[in-house]
């Protein structure tokens, strides 16, 4: 398998899904319920960091394993539960340790780190098995 080619397919897909929903989707969402906690610019350097780290996770923790095994319903579940997971840490500490965060931010952020990390596990599930095994 060609692990690189995977890794890129993911990173890409998790890339361009959460710009569409951090630019068009979501945008006004968030201003609304924590525009006074954001920066009036993004820690490029930090995101970059964050997409690289959590696209490996998701490469050595759902993908492969997944394609493995041929499963596409692990891939879908393991891929919408480290989301979960992944979102949820950032999401529940930032409830717990910042005032003013808002309680619908975690609840989205759970929802939606859930469903673009299973939709990217899975096209690169299929990307691995039709292209690379």
């Amino acid at each position: 398998m060609d692990y690189v080619k995977i890794y890129t397919v993911a990173a890409l897909c998790f890339v361009a899904m959460d710009y569409v929903w951090l630019t068009l989707v979501a945008k006004n969402f968030y201003r609304k319920h924590i525009g006074n906690l954001l920066a009036t610019k993004p820690n490029l350097v930090a995101a970059g960091l964050f997409y690289l780290v959590y696209v490996f996770g998701l490469l050595l923790l759902v993908i492969l394993p997944a394609a493995r095994a041929h499963s596409l319903m692990q891939v879908i579940w393991s891929g919408a539960l480290f989301g979960l997971v992944g979102y949820a840490t950032y999401d529940l500490t930032s409830q717990a340790v910042i005032r003013g965060w808002s309680a619908k931010v975690t609840v989205v952020d759970l929802l939606w780190g859930s469903l673009v990390t299973a939709i990217t596990a899975v096209i690169s599930h299929w990307v691995a098995i039709v292209l690379f095994v």
